[in-house]
């Protein structure tokens, strides 16, 4: 009786280890979805402002042509630049993991490259000091810390951002035209328009989704979409300039 005890004993182990879990995650059995687009402005688009950086030699040497200003950026077919189209609703509870690799914003002609930055909660922040002259990175965030540091030319500094924020003004307090954004989010759905005012939100889990385009001058516009499995939906985003803008 003992003998049989020990080998029941023995086999309920072996089943008991068997059944650990795997190394290779259990597939969903559902394939990701995709929601792409565009962002128009509609109507006259205003000329850009030109930069003066008189007050800077140093700036002025860098540019053999007028500085214009990205606040409005589009195109003759009226695709919008620097728009900010991300997932507002839809996720639920779900986390994901966070980039080890910096989000870089450099300082070079006495501008913020890229113009609008977009990267994620936690995520290390990185500002690239390339001029030959000495900047002072100042971040307004409402959501999160303010903070202001000088930053000699070669210099490098780096902080993050604990909580999600939309249009984080950037600014230099040594030169006054010098302005970007940030945007800041705890998930990876989200893209910064280029050129052609396009957009891309791959690998999304399917879903009924709140989608959200922000632009700095013309403020926000919502879309909701529901995607399935292996789809891809297309959204456009249309802006007009604002009263008295």
């Amino acid at each position: 009786m003992k003998r049989n005890y020990f080998i029941a004993v023995i086999a309920l182990a072996i089943a008991i280890m068997g059944a650990s879990p795997s190394s290779t995650p259990a597939k969903s059995g559902t394939d990701t979805a995709a929601v792409k687009g565009t962002v128009k402005f509609v109507g006259t688009v205003p000329t850009a402002a030109r930069i003066n950086m008189a007050s800077d030699p140093v700036c002025v040497r860098q540019h053999k042509t007028a500085v214009l200003s990205e606040e409005l950026a589009a195109d003759k077919n009226g695709q919008l630049q620097n728009v900010v189209v991300f997932v507002a609703d839809g996720l639920g509870d779900r986390t994901f993991d966070v980039p080890t690799q910096p989000a870089v914003v450099e300082q070079k002609g006495c501008l913020y490259e890229p113009h609008v930055l977009a990267f994620r909660v936690n995520q290390p922040f990185k500002v690239i000091n390339s001029d030959a002259c000495t900047h002072n990175i100042h971040p307004q965030p409402a959501n999160n810390r303010e903070w202001n540091k000088a930053q000699a030319p070669g210099a490098e500094v780096e902080a993050t951002f604990p909580r999600e924020e939309v249009g984080i003004p950037l600014k230099c307090n040594v030169h006054p035209w010098m302005k970007g954004y940030l945007a800041v989010f705890k998930h990876p759905y989200f893209a910064v328009t280029g050129k052609d005012g396009s957009f891309d939100l791959s690998n999304l889990p399917p879903g009924t989704y709140t989608i959200e385009a922000w632009h700095e001058k013309l403020g926000t516009a919502t879309q909701k979409i529901t995607v399935g499995g292996n789809e891809t939906k297309t959204l456009e985003f249309v802006f007009k300039a604002k009263a008295g803008s």
